[in-house]
């Protein structure tokens, strides 16, 4: 196909699927996403899987910047280990640890690794709270 035949066919499978950013059940009850990608039958490759990744770490470090600005004065592995959890809970379940995060920013981290090691997450999740708990610890 010549390029400009490419272009249209994006163009006629963009207006005929349509474009749907959540994961969607299609008229045969395959799930898919974006512009009718068949998730059940073709996943995603792998190069689409680092983009994405590298999209939700975009965006957990831009929560980081707006809603827990502290951590950008931790250390590295400290930041790291943040951004972990954030990435894993979400901002508004990561928030319901106000312990550990008040332990944390006050820079109690043993207390802090203690509170991450105690909690349902780390059962689980088990040695990546364990990983996490000791970046926390050793800074």
């Amino acid at each position: 196909m010549t390029p400009e035949t490419v272009q249209q066919l994006r163009a006629d499978l963009k207006r005929d699927e349509g474009l749907r950013l959540k994961p969607y059940l299609d008229t045969v009850g395959k799930v898919s996403i974006g512009f009718g990608r068949n998730l059940d039958d073709r996943g995603i490759s792998e190069d689409e899987a680092e983009f994405l990744l590298a999209e939700d770490v975009k965006l957990v470090l831009n929560d980081i910047r707006h809603l827990f600005p502290w951590v950008l004065n931790e250390t590295q592995n400290r930041q790291r280990a943040f951004a972990n959890l954030l990435f894993n809970l979400g901002a508004t379940k990561l928030g319901k640890f106000k312990n550990t995060l008040a332990h944390w920013a006050a820079g109690q981290h043993q207390k802090a690794a203690d509170g991450i090691r105690a909690s349902l997450y780390a059962k689980q999740v088990g040695a990546r709270a364990e990983r996490i708990a000791k970046l926390v610890e050793q800074g």
